[in-house]
């Protein structure tokens, strides 16, 4: 009999502790993305419920780090200055989690990959998309509902709160800490959902838990890339990384 780690083969918990790393650096980098890398990857070798335990730990973990990287005072800067998009996305999470039952999750991935993917390929084309700052509350407004209202459905809230930070070409180092503080908020409902669900058990929370290390590691190695992209680049990396979410919410619209 093989060898197990946390209730896995050596090779499949090796396998687990390198996407944690690589998806670590990739959210250092640009502040987003490692549950989709995390949940794709696992997928291919582990059962679902297994694959989205192994995230949990480490979404919240790494969303801490990001939020609070530069001290609370500058995490509850950014709660203040952006209470509108926060509280818009809770708010909508809350009211539109019951629609789950009622509208089909691959049509919402369309509707919700198709635009973003646009937006993302239009901006990496050169044609940037700045929004005068006279529109900023409504805007801010109308993201954090369309994120929130699709965060209550398919769980992914993420790239309408990005698409208007973009929007606004907010500086790179405050960009990444509200996109912390936006996902520690979400990271911090899912674990308390799914220690009630049954997904984080005695047998998972051990594997969850073991991963925030690799994935905090690659975190680390991801602020040193982030530290010496120039806002320009740092730009066209998120957008490049917003593309592939994109793309893959347009993938499981399409095999729903």
């Amino acid at each position: 009999m093989d060898s197990m780690i946390f209730g896995l083969p050596v090779v499949f918990f090796a396998a687990a502790v390198a996407v944690a790393l690589f998806a670590g650096v990739v959210k250092g980098a640009v502040g987003f993305a490692m549950p989709m890398i995390m949940i794709s990857c696992y997928s291919i070798f582990l059962p679902a419920p297994t694959a989205l335990a192994g995230l949990i730990m480490a979404t919240v973990l790494t969303n801490m780090a990001q939020a609070f990287r530069h001290g609370w005072r500058a995490a509850l800067g950014s709660l203040r200055k952006y209470w509108r998009l926060i509280g818009m996305v809770v708010l909508f999470i809350g009211l539109s989690a019951p629609l789950v039952r009622v509208l089909p999750p691959n049509v919402l991935y369309l509707l919700l990959g198709v635009p973003i993917f646009a937006f993302s390929l239009s901006q990496l084309l050169g044609r940037q998309l700045i929004v005068n700052a006279v529109h900023r509350n409504r805007a801010e407004l109308l993201m954090g509902a369309v994120g929130g209202f699709f965060g209550g459905i398919s769980g992914v809230w993420g790239p309408p709160v990005i698409a208007y930070l973009l929007s606004f070409n907010t500086e790179k180092t405050e960009m990444v800490r509200v996109q912390g503080v936006v996902f520690l908020i979400g990271a911090i409902v899912l674990l308390a959902s799914h220690l009630t669900t049954g997904v984080l058990n005695a047998q998972t929370l051990p594997l969850s838990a073991v991963m925030v290390i690799p994935a905090l590691g690659g975190m680390w190695i991801g602020f040193r890339v982030q530290d010496r992209l120039d806002p320009a680049r740092f730009r066209k990396a998120t957008l490049f990384i917003l593309a592939i979410a994109a793309l893959n919410l347009i993938r499981k619209g399409l095999m729903g």
